[in-house]
């Protein structure tokens, strides 16, 4: 594939949502963009259209986002100068199709800026929970009475706490190099990681029933693949010490919800789930009044002034890529089955 000539202005357009467009591409992005593209004014969420065939015709660069339509055959003949992928978010799995990869379609992604967030609240929600912080704040809220701290139970706190590591993907090993600083031993289950890659992480990496057996706290960042779904078992939900808590992030498919259910009923485990299976679970699931499970609605990616991280990524790869650079977070094919 012709590689860009520095110096020109590649033409380029956006393929997303207009709303994504306007949340994360600010006035300051898209002057930057426009900058270093012949950039299409207009939004591209239906490439079926006249006007989107008019622009594709000429397109060498797609910046997209979430919304974005798949990038098929179809799309692919619409536009046959596309050469380059930038995009604004995580995953390109929604879009990104073999039909690109056959053609030598260049692919960069924002997963990287967007894994920081992810991490920060994982790193969050690993010490709020160590600490039974929410358990806490709401009985001090029901009794207005402050506890004799002289009884605390030794499973409250964060001092040598065991948290387990399910993947070393992006925001695993983000979430590995934010508990450095912090008195805790990691655990990490990753079947392409050896002992030696661990020890340069500073983990001890174990097996899978080990990892939930050992940990007081398990933190999943799994991709969702054929082989991931349901990886989090009745059995290991099962195994896991009385207490401990579960933390998702990655996506609800990966456990085995029913199982999660009902040991969080029971009072078994605590959990934490930023991703549920499906999204929003039903009105009357049991889990929404669990005192033992907090969920929040898929809030740990890129939120709000987070949404820079992003833009300002995807302007850095459109430069890169149009002087002739290469991307610096290039997405591989043969890397597809382990993101993400």
């Amino acid at each position: 594939m012709t590689e860009p000539t520095p110096g020109r202005r590649p033409r380029a357009a956006l393929a997303m949502s207009p709303d994504v467009a306007s949340a994360v591409l600010e006035p300051e992005s898209r002057a930057a963009l426009d900058a270093l593209c012949d950039l299409a004014p207009a939004v591209l969420e239906d490439f079926t259209t006249r006007a989107a065939r008019a622009v594709l015709a000429d397109t060498e660069l797609l910046i997209t986002g979430w919304g974005c339509p798949p990038l098929d055959d179809d799309l692919l003949r619409a536009a046959p100068r596309l050469r380059a992928v930038v995009h604004t978010a995580g995953s390109v799995r929604g879009h990104v199709t073999d039909a690109c990869w056959d053609r030598g379609v260049e692919v960069s992604s924002a997963a990287a800026a967007n894994a920081v967030p992810v991490a920060e609240y994982t790193l969050a929600m690993i010490l709020l929970t160590g600490k039974r912080v929410l358990e806490s704040a709401r009985e001090y809220r029901a009794t207005r009475t402050r506890a004799d701290g002289l009884h605390t139970p030794r499973t409250v706190g964060n001092h040598r706490r065991t948290v387990g590591i399910l993947s070393a993907s992006l925001i695993g090993r983000r979430v590995i190099e934010l508990l450095r600083p912090h008195d805790v031993d990691v655990l990490l289950h990753d079947p392409y990681v050896d002992e030696a890659e661990a020890a340069r992480l500073g983990v001890r990496g174990v097996g899978l029933a080990e990892l939930f057996r050992l940990s007081d706290t398990v933190s999943v960042h799994a991709p969702l693949l054929p082989e991931t779904r349901g990886l989090v078992s009745r059995g290991l939900i099962g195994s896991m010490k009385p207490g401990a808590v579960l933390i998702n992030t990655a996506r609800g498919a990966v456990l085995d919800q029913g199982a999660l259910t009902d040991a969080a009923l029971a009072g078994r485990i605590r959990a934490v789930l930023d991703v549920t299976d499906p999204e929003v679970l039903p009105h009357d699931h049991p889990l929404w009044d669990c005192e033992h499970v907090l969920i929040t609605p898929h809030l740990a990616g890129s939120q709000g002034n987070e949404w820079c991280r992003l833009a300002d990524t995807a302007v850095s790869e459109v430069a890169r890529w149009a002087s002739g650079e290469g991307f610096l977070h290039p997405v591989r094919r043969e890397r597809l089955a382990f993101l993400a």
